[in-house]
């Protein structure tokens, strides 16, 4: 039985593989549409890539400003603060 088993697996395989031996080119058009969308695939994975560094990169810039801000607004509300204080003693 192993032996007409072997026999058939081995059959089937060379059967399988004589398709993809012979195969002819297919000879097709491939027409500008294919070829513009492809292009505007590409172009959209690029910018989302180059979307996603510059967020990366703007991370840092984006968190300095905002500390800035942070800071000058208290200084001024201190400096307010401080101005409105020696007002009401006066």
């Amino acid at each position: 039985m192993k032996q007409t088993l072997k026999n058939f697996t081995l059959a089937g395989t060379i059967v399988a593989l004589i398709p993809l031996l012979t195969a002819m080119p297919a000879h097709a058009y491939v027409g500008p549409g294919a070829g513009l969308s492809l292009l505007s695939a590409l172009w959209a994975v690029i910018a989302a890539v180059a979307v996603a560094i510059g967020f990366v990169l703007m991370w840092p810039i984006r968190k300095m400003i905002r500390n800035k801000r942070r800071k000058n607004a208290a200084t001024s509300t201190a400096a307010h603060a401080n101005t409105a204080s020696t007002t009401k003693s006066d």
